[in-house]
């Protein structure tokens, strides 16, 4: 097993310092490790999740490699070229397990922001003292987005949002905890082979989900009550003003519409005893801001959270498509001997969870071991 940097390192360097898991500590599990605490229904801060990784490393025996980059991987007659920062590695098979998270995308149109404005990634981002005193734009309503415009503004900053698509979840839902309601029920074990649009579920928005101890909801309407100010779609950069799109109350009435069905399905699994408990719908502002002048001063940092990207610089085999992204069927990509791991979707919704990873290791592994026995 080979790693850039130390066991558990992205969870160490390139996560913000309030961080913590959006999955309760009773589903944060690997194999032949579960939870052990006291606090079942709470959330691991980041700390946390490194010791829980580093003594799955240590009780699993897994030999890790660590200070140790792939710089670039490559088909042989009989395998596979891993060529690393600490030398050539020649095998049969090769898992990449690099995630689907290596790098933040940020829009072409950062390009037209005034100089004068910092701009950060949420892999740049530690906490609100880093940035500079006045006005933050955050870009991107998913789990990131919310959740940074919460801080931001309980920090004393104007925050403004902008909303693109987003996916809504009410934290708890009938007394318990959302998730636990997509395990039980079921949800999160549907195949990647069941699904009808599969594309579209490999590339849904992270869900508005914060792990705080009070085990809040946090959404749109929770961020208007906390005083963030709600814009649509950033759409352009025209002469230092931000141009956003007027279609708050379509993304609005589209993310509430997702939310009411995944709770239907969790009703129609086990029937509530009364009416039906739905949250209420997202509140439109009375008058969106269109623009937002960026050279005036109010606005002092932009914080990018529109999304993750995997970075593949380093793979030499025809296995992406344009977007770059891997070709695969559950995990099994073109090229002979060749495997995917911790990708959305790969082989259940559950894919990119800590606790998902089980299933899908196991069956890709199958595959991998039919290939190996067979003959050369």
């Amino acid at each position: 097993m080979l790693e850039r940097g130390e066991v558990a390192n992205s969870w160490r360097r390139e996560r913000w310092d309030s961080l913590r898991l959006l999955t309760p500590n009773w589903l944060t599990r690997l194999p032949g490790q579960h939870y052990d605490g006291l606090d079942p229904d709470g959330y691991m801060t980041m700390g946390e999740v490194v010791d829980f990784v580093e003594r799955f490393a240590a009780g699993s025996g897994a030999p890790v490699r660590t200070g140790t980059g792939v710089t670039s991987l490559r088909r042989t007659d009989d395998g596979y070229r891993v060529t690393t920062t600490a030398g050539p590695l020649d095998c049969r098979t090769v898992v990449i397990a690099s995630g689907a998270c290596n790098r933040p995308v940020v829009p072409a149109l950062h390009e037209g922001v005034p100089a004068a404005v910092e701009q950060v990634t949420p892999f740049d981002y530690r906490g609100p003292a880093k940035l500079a005193d006045g006005g933050v734009l955050v870009v991107g309503a998913s789990a990131t987005g919310v959740q940074l415009a919460a801080e931001l503004q309980r920090s004393g900053r104007p925050v403004t949002l902008s909303v693109g698509e987003h996916t809504r979840l009410p934290r708890l839902y009938r007394g318990r905890d959302v998730l636990w309601w997509m395990h039980a029920a079921g949800v999160w074990d549907q195949r990647y082979d069941e699904i009808d649009d599969l594309t579209r579920a490999r590339r849904l928005p992270s869900p508005q989900l914060a792990g705080t101890p009070q085990r809040s909801t946090l959404d749109l309407n929770a961020l208007t009550v906390a005083g963030v100010e709600l814009v649509g779609r950033w759409a352009a950069v025209r002469d230092g003003r931000a141009l956003f799109s007027g279609g708050l109350r379509n993304v609005f009435a589209l993310a509430d519409l997702k939310q009411e069905r995944l709770l239907d399905t969790f009703d129609a699994w086990d029937p509530p005893a009364g009416a039906p408990e739905r949250p209420a719908p997202t509140r439109v502002p009375d008058s969106a801001r269109l623009q937002l002048d960026l050279r005036g001063g109010e606005i002092r940092t932009i914080v990018w959270a529109t999304g993750f990207r995997p970075d593949y610089d380093w793979l030499d085999v025809p296995v992406l498509d344009a977007k770059g992204r891997l070709e695969h069927d559950g995990g099994v990509l073109g090229s002979p001997g060749l495997y995917a791991l911790g990708l959305p979707v790969l082989r259940r919704r559950k894919s990119t969870f800590i606790h998902g990873i089980e299933d899908d290791a196991r069956d890709v592994v199958e595959h991998l071991s039919r290939h190996l026995a067979a003959p050369r």
